[in-house]
């Protein structure tokens, strides 16, 4: 693709990263966008390379095979994604913020063209980040920043492998790309909730199938060792969720809304710091808790997992095949939000009753 053709489509595409809501915005988002089209190296080419460092190249090497299995294995995209290498020099590949009001845990939006309403605000920069989470906070808000190592362009553009999570261990790297590919199965606007439960069903299912069929006894440890406590992580965040909740529909003056709401976040916070102590450094979680616990880093939190046991059973009820499966999730995703929303709610429910 020719450079002016690439300046042409990341008009569009860079709305997907997280939207372009003015001049200035759509300008800095268009140039992280290049920046990382600038670095790009196709993987074979570094894996041939004398001057590629030997754990770089084996890192790569795997690369290449966890992407093989997704589409040949999992039925995910077959294109150019994640065959590509990129080093942006930045621990993370973008910054996302998010917001919410002081007595609700529900995200404030942006909306813009092709991606539709999305539940965050991405930066290439920390620093816009900050100052952007800055100005949410004066004007009241509850606001979290987090460090993404990935995003999906959604099939508009091949993905790379980045150096921002090039060196996870094999699970969390297979993970990642199982996950960022399915956001090219299927895609909501205004949705943010279904894309990222879908995609992290795909990614637990696909990891699951990978270990069994590549991975080694160390992987398997490795992977279940993590998930126990991704799945306390999760667990801790939705009970002090649902005591915020119950909190804000009550009637109670803001006043004491506003000192019960101190409470649950610290009682949250002290739970979480019981748990550190028992497992030790517990990497992204320990970074949101970094920020202090507040509406918004709950908010993040949720919308990656609230939907994902609807969409387990949506996949339980094809027998573990995966095509038919990505084939009902496009109905659903052309289904009005109402009518979605619904059938959704009725697979969770559906879940949660399972023995």
């Amino acid at each position: 693709m020719s450079a002016a053709a690439r300046r042409l489509l990341l008009a569009v595409a860079c709305t997907l990263i997280a939207g372009c809501a003015n001049v200035g915005y759509y300008v800095r988002s268009m140039q992280g966008q290049l920046d990382i089209f600038r670095r790009e190296r196709p993987i074979p080419e570094l894996v041939a390379s004398a001057e590629t460092p030997a754990p770089l190249r084996e890192k790569l090497e795997t690369a290449l095979h966890i992407r093989a299995f997704a589409s040949q294995a999992l039925a995910l995209p077959d294109n150019d994604s994640y065959r590509r290498y990129a080093d942006i020099q930045r621990p993370f590949a973008v910054y996302n913020v998010f917001a919410t009001p002081e007595f609700s845990l529900a995200p404030v939006e942006w909306c813009f063209p092709f991606a539709g309403c999305v539940k965050y605000r991405g930066y290439f920069s920390l620093d816009e980040a900050q100052r952007y989470a800055a100005d949410m906070a004066q004007r009241g808000h509850d606001v979290f920043v987090g460090g993404v190592p990935a995003y999906s362009t959604l099939g508009w553009f091949a993905d790379p492998v980045l150096n921002t999570f090039v060196n996870y261990p094999r699970p969390e790297l297979a993970r990642l790309i199982f996950h960022e590919l399915a956001h090219q199965v299927a895609y909501v606007r205004d949705d943010s909730m279904f894309n990222e439960s879908f995609a992290v069903t795909v990614e637990q299912e696909g990891v699951r199938r990978w270990l069994e069929r590549e991975g080694t006894e160390q992987d398997r440890e490795l992977y279940e060792r993590v998930q126990e406590r991704r799945r306390a992580f999760t667990k801790l965040v939705q009970q002090h969720r649902r005591s915020l909740e119950a909190l804000y529909a009550s009637d109670l003056p803001d006043e004491q809304k506003r000192e019960r709401k101190k409470a649950v976040l610290a009682e949250l916070d002290s739970a979480y710091e019981a748990l550190r102590k028992t497992w030790g450094v517990m990497g992204g979680a320990d970074r949101w808790f970094g920020q202090r616990p507040n509406n918004a880093l709950l908010a993040s939190v949720s919308i990656y997992t609230q939907l994902v046991p609807g969409f387990q059973a949506l996949l339980r009820r094809h027998g573990g095949d995966l095509k038919a499966f990505y084939a009902d999730v496009k109905a659903l995703a052309a289904l009005p939000a109402p009518e979605r929303s619904a059938q959704l709610e009725a697979l969770n429910l559906q879940a949660s009753a399972r023995p």
